[in-house]
């Protein structure tokens, strides 16, 4: 039998998944290819030369790397603006809270779960029950919180940058703000590699990943997975039908 849909994500909430997702990624392969210095270069130096060889040369490039960057800048500036109560003001609420105890729980076997399997959950003293999870798990609030102070230094660095041949003339503030954006980029991006695999290529979270395109996932799927945000639709549904 067809486990039941239920709606998890808006219109809205998937265009500005997806955007934030292909400006990222623009960011990146623009931004690892204006590193020429191969000590430095995570991607080696064929990546620049790649790079040069589709833009033309590094002003074009260095052009669309700052305009992509300012693009999503004011999008989610107007993002937040117009949609804080509806959206950003929930979901800040929900990956900024924590219950440790069970959190921690989840985060470690988990982990053992995915990486070794329920019979090392059991010689490792552990029962193969997760904690219960809301409408994000623990790993997603993570990656969520660090994404959004991450992208806070990343904007702020990057405008620093941006603004240097204009505005500032403080080489020393400048060159903090690289070394800065660099670090926040890479720790970001160890987050993200995760975040992919979790979404879109481990088997359990498969649902979740064609949510971001349906906006719907089965219902046993959050039942299984978010079941105190499952109980929580289940009630606001006896509630409704009550009234």
């Amino acid at each position: 039998m067809k486990s039941k849909i239920i709606k998890r994500h808006s219109k809205v909430t998937i265009f500005m998944h997806w955007f934030n997702a292909f400006c990222w990624f623009l960011l990146l392969a623009t931004g690892l290819g204006l590193i020429k210095n191969e000590d430095l270069q995570l991607m080696g130096g064929w990546w620049s030369n790649v790079m040069y060889s589709i833009f033309g040369s590094g002003e074009t490039l260095l052009l669309v790397h700052e305009i992509t960057g300012l693009t999503w800048l004011v999008v989610f500036i107007v993002y937040m603006i117009f949609g804080s109560r509806k959206y950003v003001i929930p979901f800040l609420k929900q990956v900024f809270t924590y219950s440790p105890g069970s959190d921690l729980k989840w985060l470690i076997k988990k982990n053992i779960q995915m990486t070794l399997g329920n019979k090392w959950l059991k010689r490792l003293g552990f029962t193969p029950d997760i904690p219960d999870q809301g409408f994000y798990n623990v790993g997603q609030k993570l990656f969520a919180v660090a994404s959004v102070l991450g992208g806070i230094v990343i904007a702020a660095t990057g405008l620093i940058m941006f603004l240097s041949n204009i505005l500032l003339n403080n080489t020393a503030i400048v060159q903090w703000a690289i070394v800065i954006h660099f670090i926040a980029v890479g720790v970001v991006t160890g987050g993200l590699l995760v975040h992919i695999y979790m979404a879109a290529i481990s088997p359990d979270e498969r649902p979740a990943f064609f949510s971001m395109f349906t906006g719907t996932v089965p219902e046993d799927y959050a039942e299984h997975h978010h079941k105190l945000w499952y109980e929580e639709i289940k009630d606001a549904e006896r509630e409704a039908q009550s009234a």
